[in-house]
Parts: C-alpha cells; structure tokens; sequence
C-alpha cells in the first residue's frame, strides 16, 4: 500500500537495528490485512536519546506505538503511562501503544511469542527442566511465559547473579509451587535458552558453555539474526535439537498487531 497523509507510523525501536526484522515482518502483516500503516526501525542510545525519542512519541497524531528490542526493554518501563500486569512483573516491555491522548501503553509479548513458537515447533514446556541464560527484558518474558505454560523447574543463569537472583524471586512469589535455582550449568535440563543478545555479534561468546551440552536437550536462540548462531551450531553437533529466534517473532507477530492497531 501506498504511504500517504493518512498512513498510520509505527517503529521498530532498538541500538544498533541494523539487524532487526520486525520492520520487514509487520509491513508484510500490513499489507495482507490492508491496513494503512507503516513501521521503520528507530536508532536511539540508552539514557537521554531514549527518553526524547519517547518524547516524540508523544507528540506525533499519527503515531501509532513501537516494537522495544535491545537494549531497551526494561528502560522504557518507567517512560510508559501504564504497562500490563505481566510487564509490571518482569519489569519490561517490548511494545508501547500510543493512546489518542497522547499517553503510552506497555505489554510485553515476548513470552507468549517464544512459548509459541515451541508450540509451533511442537515442542512441550510443560514437566519440563529448563535453563535460561539471561535476566534482562526478553529473559524475564521468556521466564514467566515458561512458568505460565508449565515448566516443572527453572535456572536462571545471568552474568550479575543479583539480577538473576531478583528475577528468580520475582518468579517464586507469582508461582510459588515452580522450582527455581539460580546460576549453575545447563547440563541436567531439558530446554537450554539463550535469553542475552549473545550471538548477535561476530565473534560474542557463547552464553552457555557448550560442552555441557548433550543430546535429547532442545537448544533455543532469541537472537533472530543471524538465524544459525554459534550456539546452535555448537548444539547441533552434539545432537541437540535447535529452535531459532524467527520463532519467538513469527510467535508474536498477530499479537504486536492487534496491540498496536486495536485491530483484533
């Protein structure tokens, strides 16, 4: 569809977004709904550029909202009117709507997005082990959507154990008959998750270390480009089953556009 003086602005909000997808992805959803909105990626620094990007937000009539990426989404919590209760929770947001008076409202979809995706896959949470490789917005998504699908146990694993230590209380008082333990390695478990933007970059560390990986584990990446990182790689040749970042995106795609547009 043509972008004309009606066309309704969307972002893609991130620092670098050389890399996101999420543009290319609800463009697409756009079109097949015939909706007339258009979504571009936003490049803005942590600290003051966040905060007058969001500034912005505000002003601009047809502003519509924005996909949060890295490393923005605990930050744009406190720069949101209003979040649902499951972003209050896990202290981040991954979309924001702008209401007609001007006002932002944060959900995080993360969670539901990744558990999706498993399900899509035909993959099962429920029963299972699993160890999560991160504290930050998308991690702790992706830790209450397990414990909301029925995750039998949870390792948090985060380079500051304060913050995986926080996270994991946060998960014991909302579900207080989950087993949780904080860091540790990823051997014993069912479901490895990569929740950091490890891999993301050329030449980034693992997250995990892999030698403690075997077969029967599923490997799973939230970093979406590339799509084969060296993680899953690394997992795929002890025989691991893999599950890319797509998933977690694809997983989500008709939630973000229904929270965005109101459309149902």
């Amino acid at each position: 569809m043509p972008v004309t003086g009606t066309t309704r602005v969307f972002a893609t909000l991130g620092h670098p977004v050389a890399h996101v997808r999420t543009p290319q992805k609800m463009n697409a959803l756009f079109e097949s709904r015939e909706y007339d909105g258009v979504m571009v990626a936003v490049d803005a620094a942590p600290g003051a550029d966040l905060a007058a990007v969001f500034a912005g937000f505000r002003a601009m009539a047809n502003f519509g909202g924005t996909v949060v990426t890295v490393p923005h989404k605990t930050s744009v919590v406190a720069l949101c009117d209003r979040v649902s209760r499951r972003a209050e929770m896990a202290g981040a947001a991954n979309v924001v709507r702008r209401e007609r008076d001007g006002s932002l409202t944060g959900d995080l979809l993360d969670g539901v997005g990744f558990v999706a995706g498993l399900t899509g896959a035909e993959e099962t949470v429920a029963g299972r082990r699993v160890f999560l490789a991160g504290a930050g917005g998308a991690a702790s998504a992706i830790a209450f959507a397990l414990a909301e699908a029925g995750a039998a146990h949870l390792t948090v694993a985060n380079r500051s154990r304060e913050k995986a230590g926080e996270l994991a209380g946060r998960l014991s008082e909302a579900f207080p008959v989950l087993s949780v333990a904080v860091g540790g390695e990823p051997d014993g478990h069912d479901i490895v998750v990569n929740g950091t933007s490890l891999g993301l970059r050329e030449g980034d560390p693992l997250p995990v270390d892999a030698g403690r990986l075997s077969s029967g584990m599923l490997v799973a990446e939230v970093v979406m480009m590339p799509e084969e990182t060296a993680l899953l790689r690394e997992a795929a040749k002890v025989g691991c089953r893999v599950h890319s970042g797509r998933h977690m995106l694809e997983g989500q795609l008709e939630a973000i556009f229904a929270f965005l547009t109101g459309v149902a």
